[in-house]
């Protein structure tokens, strides 16, 4: 403790004497004396009271000096010029002047917690709770003796749980939850006897359960939750009689279920998911624990059966032990359960393929309150009763799906209007679907698939617009797939491939814009794959194989740019291989046992990501490539076209010759000669003078000659020769091939007699809007110089070798490639050779590094510029992992602005190029703006904290990955947030990222204001002891609030979402 020296104590010390000397002239000697002695106790009195008064404000003071303010205001008034009792947050005894609260939380606070708080004598509450202090607990703390009340949860605390606490011994409530605390907790807490409330969740706590907690005869709530303790829990917590709350899931517990859980007959809330208890429960586990409302222990080993008992608990809300060993039934006693709104026993070992196995249906009608059902993955059987039609209409849950559950779907199932989500999949049910399912029109998934259902697939399914999930596959249906599903514009999946469904493909269903996987495989359809197949934008995957369907495979598939599985084989498309150049996503690629001809396209060797590709058994010929995916004899198969050529040698295929041209001379005479000679002058001559008065018109109207481009870029860059980028590439070999864009190849190339190593774009000018990018690029890094901006070394207007137009673009190379090839851990193999995927300290560097870029370009340069392309393959990584922002093709002088021109460009290469990052106004033919680059940065932060990308299958409609991020705050602050550090971490760095992709461009943020809020994060993350860099962004994804996943099924947690 620090103490203060009261100086002003000694003055007073000398005023007796004076009194005396005054008073021995009228007063007797006695009276003086006590007159004295009062006097004296008096003044002592006042001045403990203001030594006192003034420890409290040293004390509060030195404690405003360690913490760090983000809100600078906060503490204004804790100054030696205010009252100390009017400070705000403080609260003074009215018998004395000290302080008895101090309540902080929610302030945005930062820094440590002095050691000047254990000065606080008289403190009887102490609320720090919701802010980011860091550093370890104040041994201090446990000074303050008249404590009551102490909240520290929400923080960034590391360090042990300090065994002073112990001697705060008035202690009726204290909650440390949702820090980073470690080690075991303290058996000295076991003396705190006065204790009610002990919260202690979301740390990293190991060691066994205390036993002295047995001691805390008071306690009533009690929560370990997701921590790393294990053994049993200890019998003498039996003593705790009083307990009400009782939570330890999510750690490594074991042993049977605790018998001295048992004798807390007044428990509520009893959480035990996520350990390792096994052991059956008591027959009598009711009757002990007549008061329970929230029983959850899944994802545990216990075995035998569910206890009939459980019928006595009349409290009971919620009743869930999924994914354990239970076997036996379900008891018809549930139907008493009136209370019941939540059961969840799936992924068990219940029933026995008997009918009399789903008569607890039938009961469970009697409980009214019944939300959510999950019965799934069992072993379930019998007919599916028509009493579930009789379940409560609150009901927006119904799984039984992976079971043995035979019959027909009942006539009334429409009358569970409340039903979102409807799980029947594999079991063994026929007949055809009842009419009245077309009433659940708030469902959300109908999972159907796996049965035995006939007829035809309904157009009801029209009317139930709110649908996001369709899976009728491997059923029986038969006749034609109906056009009305084409106005379920939220659907995201549409399977109903494994059926004998005839007739063509509606159009209707390729309109849905929100479609990821469409599958209509292993039917009968017949006709063509209609163009509108273009349309699906957000499309990942399509299959369309083993039918019928002929003619040529449309152009249009070119333009899904997010597909990365097609399977078109076993149909009869004949005729060439369109143009999909642009769909590099893909991953799976199957055009086998058609009638397809034409050569191989060279530009699939191109594809990264491509990691099957079957070819088979069509009419293709000429020379198969020998790059990329075609290296591979395993990812590979072309087997079956009879004038196939070349390829690896493990394809075992003819080698291609060359066939020279023949060398017979045709001679013409000298009349003849003059006539073609003289013809062919006069049409050039034409010709010539056609360009020449074309290209002063062109020149006049722009104001300059923006063909003649290497005069103009002789002002500001080094020019090279065509030949000297031959060599630097050899030849602009496959094998010097380093990546694709919208406008043309780059190529990694060794460039002069130093043999500096470069990035050369070669530009492929036969491209709509190349020459524009080209100069765009140009006329952007005129006057730009960042170290965040990738740098533009030279440039190369010339002619190639065989006298056609060439332009190419020189940039400082970065070896670590760019950043999308960093994102994905599962394509690393192919993404430079990167051995590890970043961490969460490198993410939140590149973020600062991008906003570096942006902020500079939006408000530093003499001229502003909008990037208009921001994305992960746009942001280039250095040896040391600095960002640097490239592909300035789509790029603005925004004091230069032509609309015409920028609409042009962004319409054939822009939204197209990056759906998902371009802003929503882009899409509506809005000008560029600095606020789209903005809203494109956000989404980019979110895709590389939450590791989902704005094309994710999950999203669809107004539910986008801001949204998404939305929800994942949204639920943490509800549910109390994540376990760790990391949890606050990554929850102001999604803040930055869902403020800067708000919808509308006034409600976004400025770079300069989200690059401020990133340092600020990172200044604070660093301050933490907290080896946060060893972290993966698999364990940043795992880091989100995991109590809404608890014991979920994860179609039920998707639908949430």
């Amino acid at each position: 403790m620090v103490h203060y020296k009261p100086t002003f104590v000694y003055t007073f010390n000398f005023l007796p004497f004076y009194l005396v000397t005054r008073c021995s002239m009228k007063l007797s000697l006695s009276l003086a004396v006590n007159a004295l002695i009062l006097l004296k106790a008096l003044v002592m009195i006042s001045a403990q009271a203001r030594f006192s008064n003034e420890t409290d404000m040293k004390a509060l003071l030195e404690f405003k000096s360690q913490a760090a303010e983000n809100r600078r205001e906060v503490l204004a008034s804790w100054n030696n010029s205010s009252p100390l009792c009017s400070w705000i947050g403080v609260r003074c005894g009215r018998r004395r002047e000290r302080v008895s609260s101090l309540d902080l939380g929610g302030f945005k606070l930062a820094g440590v917690i002095s050691p000047s708080i254990g000065n606080l004598s008289f403190l009887r509450s102490l609320n720090l709770g919701d802010n980011s202090f860091v550093g370890t607990i104040p041994q201090e703390v446990g000074m303050l003796f008249r404590l009551q009340y102490l909240n520290m949860s929400f923080n960034l605390l590391e360090g042990n749980i300090p065994h002073s606490l112990s001697n705060c011994y008035k202690l009726s409530s204290l909650d440390l939850s949702l820090n980073h605390l470690e080690h075991g907790v303290p058996t000295e807490l076991g003396s705190l006897s006065k204790l009610v409330i002990l919260y202690l969740n979301n740390n990293n706590l190991t060691g066994e359960f205390p036993a002295s907690f047995g001691n805390l005869t008071s306690l009533q709530e009690l929560d370990f939750a997701y921590n790393n303790m294990e053994g049993e829990i200890p019998f003498d917590v039996a003593r705790l009689t009083q307990m009400v709350f009782f939570q330890v899931s999510q750690n490594r517990l074991s042993g049977v279920f605790p018998p001295a859980l048992y004798n807390m007959s007044l428990l509520e809330s009893l959480s035990l998911a996520g350990n390792s208890f096994s052991g059956e429960l008591r027959a009598d586990f009711g009757d002990l624990l007549p008061n329970l409302r929230i029983v959850v222990m899944g994802r545990n080993k216990f075995t035998g059966a569910v206890p009939v008992t459980l019928a006595n608990i009349s409290s009971l809300g919620r009743f869930d032990i999924s994914t354990n060993y239970l076997t036996g039934s379900i008891p018809l006693s549930f139907g008493k359960l009136h209370n019941l709104w939540w059961l969840g026993i799936h992924s068990n070992s219940l029933g026995n393929n008997s009918s009399s196995h789903l008569e607890f249906i039938g009961v469970l009608a009697n409980c009214t309150q019944l939300e959510y059902l999950d019965v799934a993955y069992n072993r379930l059987g019998g007919v599916l009763p028509a009493s579930i039609a009789n379940l409560s209409t609150k009901l927006t849950v119904l799984s039984l799906g992976e079971n043995l559950i035979s019959g027909t779907l009942p006539h009334d199932i429409g009358n569970l209007i409340s039903l979102q989500e409807l799980d029947l999949e594999t079991n063994l049910l026929t007949g055809e679907l009842p009419a009245s399912l077309g009433k659940l029109v708030e469902l959300q998934v109908l999972e159907l698939y796996s049965n035995e259902i006939s007829g035809v697939i309904p157009s009801y399914l029209g009317n139930m617009t709110r649908l996001q999930w369709i899976h009728l596959n491997n059923n029986s249906f038969q006749g034609s797939i109906p056009q009305s599903i084409g106005r379920c514009q939220k659907l995201i999946d549409l399977w109903i491939d494994s059926n004998r469904l005839n007739g063509t493909i509606p159009l209707e269903i390729l309109q849905i814009p929100t479609l990821a996987y469409l599958d209509l495989s292993d039917n009968f359809l017949t006709g063509s794959l209609p163009e509108e197949v273009g349309e699906l934008q957000l499309l990942v995957g399509l299959g369309a194989s083993n039918n019928k369907l002929s003619g040529h495979l449309p152009q249009a598939l070119g333009g899904c740019l997010s597909v990365e599985f097609l399977y078109m084989q076993g149909n009869s498309f004949d005729g060439a291989i369109p143009d999909i150049s642009q769909l590099v996503s893909l991953r799976n690629l199957d055009f086998s046992n058609n009638n397809l001809s034409g050569g191989i396209p060279r530009y699939l060797a191109k594809f990264h990501l491509l990691r099957n590709l079957n070819l088979s058994v069509n009419k293709l010929e000429g020379s198969v490539p020998v790059e990329g995916v075609f290296r591979n004899a395993t990812e590979v198969s072309v087997f079956g076209n009879l004038n196939l050529c070349g390829g690896i040698r493990e394809m075992q295929l003819q080698p291609c010759t060359v066939q020279a041209s023949p060398k017979v001379r045709k001679h013409l005479s000298l009349e003849k000669k003059l006539a073609i000679g003289i013809t062919t002058c006069i049409v050039f001559m034409f010709i010539t003078v056609a360009y020449l008065c074309w290209f002063k018109k062109k020149n006049n109207a722009s104001g300059g000659n923006p063909s003649d481009s290497s005069s103009a870029l002789g002002m500001f860059f080094e020019k090279i020769s065509f030949e000297e980028l031959h060599v630097a590439t050899s030849g602009f070999s496959s094998s010097h091939l380093i990546g694709s864009g919208n406008f043309g190849d780059v190529f990694k190339g060794l460039l002069g007699s130093d043999h500096k190593l470069v990035a050369v774009k070669v530009l492929n000018l036969l491209k709509h809007g190349a020459t524009k990018s080209f100069m765009a690029e140009c006329e952007t890094f005129k006057g730009i110089r960042h170290r965040n901006l990738v740098k533009l070394l030279t440039v190369c207007s010339s002619l190639d070798s065989k006298g056609n137009e060439f332009r190419a673009l020189v940039y400082e190379f970065m070896p670590k490639g760019s950043l999308d090839m960093w994102l994905q851990p599962e394509d690393l193999d192919r993404a430079n050779d990167h051995s590890r995927s970043l961490t969460l300290s490198e993410k939140l560097n590149i973020a600062i590094d991008v906003a570096s870029a942006l902020e500079y370009l939006h408000v530093h340069c003499h001229d502003q510029v909008a990037h208009c392309d921001l994305k992960p393959s746009n942001v280039l990584l250095d040896d040391d992992l600095i960002a640097h922002v490239g592909d300035f093709g789509l790029a603005q002088l925004l004091c230069k602005y032509d609309r015409d021109t920028y609409l042009n460009k962004f319409s054939s290469a822009g939204v197209r190029g990056t759906v998902g990052y371009a802003a929503p106004e882009y899409g509506m033919g809005s000008q560029p703006s600095i606020q789209g680059d903005v809203y494109s940065f956000g989404v980019l932060v979110l895709e590389m904290f939450t590791g989902k990308k704005p094309t994710d299958i999950s999203f669809a409609g107004d539910y986008n990955l801001h949204s998404y991020a939305m929800s994942v705050l949204s639920r943490d602050g509800e549910e109390g947030g994540g376990s760790n550090a990391i949890d606050e971490w990554l929850r102001l760095v999604l803040q930055v990222g869902i403020k800067c992709s708000e919808e509308y461009p006034r409600d976004r943020v400025r770079m300069t204001e989200a690059l401020r809020e990133l340092i600020l994060v990172r200044s604070k993350f660093f301050t933490s002891k907290t080896t946060f860099t060893e972290l993966s962004p698999r364990d940043a994804v795992q880091s989100f609030p995991q109590e809404w996943m608890l014991n979920a099924d994860v179609h039920t947690i998707e639908t949430s979402i």
